[in-house]
């Protein structure tokens, strides 16, 4: 009859130990090996959000500068067609005296034909018009001497000194 205690027990538990020292071990590797994989993920992910960040942020920083540019060209446009508003008023306000100033003064007629005779020569063909300027032509040529001409070309004369009048001081 085998007993539960033959010379096999001290064999079996050596095996038994080796077997759990083993098994352990590789327990060990494998919690290592997955703490390894986890450190390596948790990292790769890190590096993955940083660059997302950054790309982000520079996805951000261009949409942001194309909303700048943006705002500034549309402020501009504001500006320009502000700046057109006021100067169209000008040049109306610039005719409308003109033609006030050559309606009050009756001899200004005379001398704007004297002018146009100066221009054009004595031979040429003065036309009174009803703002109180004159046209003068000869052949292949003509002056406009009307109360709109005449306060354009005093405007444009300013040039770029009109900007003054509008620009805060």
């Amino acid at each position: 009859m085998i007993t539960d205690s033959d010379g096999l027990d001290p064999v079996r538990a050596a095996l038994l130990r080796a077997a759990r020292a083993s098994a352990d071990a590789v327990r060990e590797r494998a919690r290592t090996d997955a703490d390894d994989t986890l450190q390596s993920a948790r990292a790769a992910a890190e590096e993955v959000l940083a660059r997302a960040r950054d790309l982000g942020g520079s996805d951000g920083a261009a949409g942001a500068a194309r909303v700048h540019v943006q705002a500034l060209q549309d402020a501009w446009a504001v500006e320009l067609a502000a700046r057109a508003e006021v100067y169209a008023a000008l040049r109306a306000a610039i005719r409308a005296g003109v033609r006030r100033a050559l309606e009050e003064d009756t001899s200004a007629r005379v001398r704007l034909a004297g002018v146009a005779r100066d221009l054009l020569g004595p031979g040429a063909a003065v036309t009174p018009l009803p703002d109180g300027g004159v046209t003068a032509w000869v052949p292949g040529r003509r002056v406009d001497l009307s109360a709109d001409a005449l306060a354009d070309r005093a405007l444009d004369r300013l040039g770029v000194r009109a900007e003054t009048l509008w620009r805060p001081e």
